[in-house]
Formats: C-alpha cells, structure tokens, sequence
C-alpha cells in the first residue's frame, strides 16, 4: 500500500479480483468501484466493477484500478479489503486492520 492510497487490498483479495475481471471479462478501462453506502448511525461498503466517473479519486493499488468518489474517501481511510473463505461463507469483507 502506497502512503496516499486510502485502503489496503489483501494479497488473497487480489487474487480474486483479478481472477473475476480476467474470468468474467471486465472491460478495459474498468477498475474496482469501493464506496459506501448508508448514512446515520453507520454505513456499510461496497464493492463493484465500473469506469471512472466525475467526482471519483483513482488510485493504482496491487496494479488494480480503483475508483472511489472523493466523498467517501474519509469513510475508507485505513479499511482493508480482504477475501474470507470458510466453511460457512465465501466473500470480499472490509477489516480496519488498526482495530484489536
């Protein structure tokens, strides 16, 4: 993670990043949409697959584009994305690796 980029993607979380925009055919010029969504007591995040719009931050993280709108940026700082596999779930989590 480089000192300006707002999260942190997990090795394993790459890889399956990666996997799903070579597998599923992703278009050139897309990258991984991170952004929240909720407002009040808290909010939750998301993830997708989009191209840079108006109003978005880019950054190049673990050679992935990633997009997220200038708003939400301050809801992102220090969250990992990571990719949990267990016997119970399979999926993309957000962690604050900051938290104990």
């Amino acid at each position: 993670m480089q000192m300006n980029d707002p999260i942190h993607i997990s090795d394993k979380a790459t890889v399956e990043i990666q996997d799903i925009m070579t597998n599923k055919k992703i278009p050139e010029g897309y990258g991984l949409r991170v952004g929240v969504k909720g407002a009040g007591c808290g909010v939750s995040f998301i993830l997708g697959f989009d191209k840079e719009k108006e109003g978005d931050n880019a950054y190049l993280i673990n050679e992935i584009p990633v997009f997220i709108q200038k708003k939400e940026v301050m809801f992102l700082i220090g969250k990992e994305v990571d990719f949990y596999e267990g016997a119970d779930a399979r999926g993309f989590v957000f962690t604050d690796p900051s938290t104990p």
